[in-house]
C-alpha cells in the first residue's frame, strides 16, 4: 500500500517549475514531505531522551552519553537520487533513500549500545525494518557502529503516517573514529592517500581494542563487592562527628572547655 499523500509527485512538481508553474506550491509540497521526516526524527529523539532522563534520575548508571539528529539536505537527496537512479517521485524517494532522517546515539560501552537498542526497538510503536551490525561485522575500512532502520508513526492532521528513521548507535571510541574519517574524506574529496587509509584502518583496530578493554573494566566494576551507598553515607556522618583541633580551640575560647 502506498501511504504517500496524493499529489506529492516530484516529477510533476519539476514539470510545473519547468513550465513556469507555481514555485510556491512546489516548495510547500516538498516542505510537507520533509516535515514528516523531521517529525519522525523528533519522535525517536524524544523516546531516547526519555530513556536517558529515566536512567539519570532513577538508576545508578546511564548508558546514553549523547543524542544527536540530522535531516538530510534537499541537495543531498537530489544527489543521492542521481547516484541510485531514483525516479523523480516522493514515493520512489521513500523506498530508495532510507537515511533522510537520522539519529545518532553515543554510549560508553558496547553493552550499553546493545541495551539501548533493545529498549528502543522493543517499544510497541517502533517497527524494526532493518538492522546492520557493523560492530559484530565491521566494514572493510574499519567502521564500526550498529545501524537500525526503524519505522515510527507520525500523527498529522490528515491521519497517521509511518516514517522511516535511521538510528546509529556507537561507543565514544567508534564515534571519534567515524568523525575523524569523515573529516579526512571531506578534506581530500574522497581521494584519500593510501597512507591515511592504512592509518585509519589501524586506528579502527586500536579503538576496538580500547572498547574491549573498557568493557572488561566496566564488568569488573559492576561485579565488584563494594559498600552499599547507605553504609558509606553513615561512615561519612561518623567522620563528621569527630571534632578537629580548630573546633576544640574555638570551644575553649568560648569558655565551654
Amino acid at each position: 500500500m502506498d501511504d504517500t499523500p496524493r499529489g506529492l509527485d516530484l516529477g510533476r512538481l519539476i514539470e510545473q517549475v519547468d513550465q513556469g508553474g507555481d514555485l510556491h506550491q512546489v516548495r510547500q509540497d516538498f516542505t510537507r514531505f520533509m516535515m514528516r521526516y523531521r517529525f519522525g526524527m523528533d519522535e525517536v529523539v524524544t523516546k531516547l531522551s526519555i530513556l536517558r532522563d529515566e536512567y539519570a534520575h532513577l538508576h545508578e548508571e546511564n548508558p546514553i552519553e549523547n543524542i544527536s539528529s540530522r535531516l538530510k539536505r534537499p541537495e543531498s537527496i537530489v544527489e543521492k537520487m542521481s547516484r541510485k537512479g531514483t525516479e523523480p517521485s516522493f514515493a520512489s524517494i521513500e523506498k530508495t533513500i532510507t537515511d533522510i532522517a537520522g539519529v545518532r546515539v553515543t554510549c560508553s560501552f558496547v553493552s550499553d549500545v546493545r541495551q539501548v537498542f533493545d529498549q528502543l526497538c522493543g517499544q510497541a510503536d517502533v517497527t524494526v525494518v532493518d538492522v546492520r551490525d557493523y560492530i559484530e561485522n565491521p566494514k572493510p575500512n574499519g567502521y564500526r557502529s550498529l545501524h537500525a532502520l526503524v519505522e515510527v508513526p507520525v500523527f498529522l492532521t490528515d491521519g497517521p503516517a509511518p516514517v522511516l528513521v535511521e538510528v546509529q548507535m556507537r561507543t565514544i571510541a567508534m564515534d571519534f573514529w567515524a568523525s575523524t574519517e569523515h573529516k579526512i574524506f571531506y578534506k581530500y574529496r574522497d581521494a584519500v592517500p593510501q597512507s591515511l587509509l592504512d592509518g585509519l584502518k589501524e586506528a579502527a583496530g586500536t579503538a576496538a581494542v580500547l572498547d574491549a578493554r573498557m568493557e572488561e573494566l566496566h564488568t569488573k566494576m559492576r561485579t565488584a563487592s563494594v559498600l552499599p551507598r547507605e553504609i558509606e553515607d553513615e561512615l561519612r556522618c561518623d567522620e563528621a562527628l569527630v571534632p578537629d583541633e580548630t573546633f576544640l580551640r574555638r570551644l575553649h575560647q568560648m569558655g565551654d572547655v
